[in-house]
């Protein structure tokens, strides 16, 4: 039997596959909801499968918002209602204050800067606004993530594509450490080195693992698998989501089951991932700062979070992937 892991701030109890408990019906929690975190409480609970994402979704009524706002959300952005969740919830609310003021107080010298004069807005050849119009495509532009892959995690990259591509191999699976634990050894790293370059650790590092996680969980199957791991992927579903013999009060998430080695190749996709999104510059600013001090955890502990071979994938599986 697995024993079980408390989702939110509990310790790892299982070396190989996580599993969840979930929250109950009529339970008061937080919950994200874009880039911030609101009361909300839980009306019904229900396995789902999406294109998205699969396993337990909560149908949650937020807080003083209208019923035409209920949805149903997946386990990732369930939050427990403690007081340590009510500080990460101020702490971003804050963060995003901040970054709506200084985008207004920008938006504002702009147009003051603009205002006297037609010579600012007009030129001799009759068009209008050419520097308006610089500055607005500038405001608009969707914000940009750096990231800096360190060498080492580059050439793993290179062996992981090649393992699988070329050479027709796999990663053994359940991985452990997998993912959900791979962001927990970073989150007690990062809460004891206190990295200077990372802002307020003590309240955003769960957030920003939270997120991740979510990020990894509905990216798995549409953007991280090769087509010659997409059989395996479906086994690993039978076997732990969809199969008759699962219990869905006991389905795993896929950073319980994948590790490093597809963990490294989220990261690296994160910034198409995050241009694709809704978040403003200070947020993707922030996740960048954590990503890149996690790819330097990853390149830091390469040894005991990589793999060193991959498993050759049996002759029949490799007829069934090419079919």
């Amino acid at each position: 039997m697995h024993k079980t892991y408390q989702h939110q701030h509990q310790e790892l109890l299982t070396p190989s596959v996580t599993w969840y408990l979930p929250f109950t019906v009529g339970e008061r929690i937080l919950c994200y909801h874009g880039p911030l975190i609101y009361e909300a409480k839980i009306l019904k609970v229900q396995n789902m499968e999406s294109s998205t994402f699969t396993g337990i979704h909560y149908f949650v009524h937020y807080k003083g918002w209208k019923q035409t706002w209920d949805e149903w959300v997946p386990l990732g952005r369930a939050l427990r209602y403690t007081e340590e969740n009510h500080a990460k919830q101020k702490a971003l609310q804050k963060t995003n204050t901040t970054a709506n003021q200084a985008a207004a107080n920008k938006a504002k010298t702009r147009e003051g800067a603009g205002a006297p004069g037609p010579s600012r807005t007009a030129r001799k050849d009759g068009t209008r606004g050419t520097k308006r119009g610089r500055d607005d495509d500038e405001s608009t532009r969707k914000p940009e993530m750096k990231l800096t892959v360190p060498e080492p995690l580059k050439a793993i990259l290179v062996d992981d594509w090649e393992a699988v591509t070329k050479n027709n191999q796999l990663v053994n699976l359940p991985r452990n450490p997998n993912v959900v634990q791979i962001l927990a050894l970073f989150e007690k790293h990062v809460l004891e080195k206190r990295p200077p370059e990372l802002r307020q650790p003590e309240v955003l590092i769960h957030a920003i693992i939270s997120g991740l996680q979510v990020y990894f969980d509905r990216s798995l199957g549409s953007q991280l698998l090769y087509r010659f791991e997409r059989p395996q992927y479906a086994v690993v579903r039978q076997t732990y989501v969809t199969g008759a013999d699962v219990d869905v009060s006991k389905i795993p998430e896929m950073s319980a089951i994948y590790g490093a080695e597809h963990l490294l190749r989220m990261l690296v996709s994160l910034p198409q991932m995050v241009a694709a999104s809704l978040l403003d510059a200070e947020l993707v600013g922030l996740i960048r700062d954590y990503v890149n001090e996690l790819l330097s955890y990853l390149a830091a502990k390469k040894e005991i979070l990589f793999l060193l071979e991959y498993q050759p994938a049996s002759l029949q599986y490799q007829n069934i992937s090419r079919s």
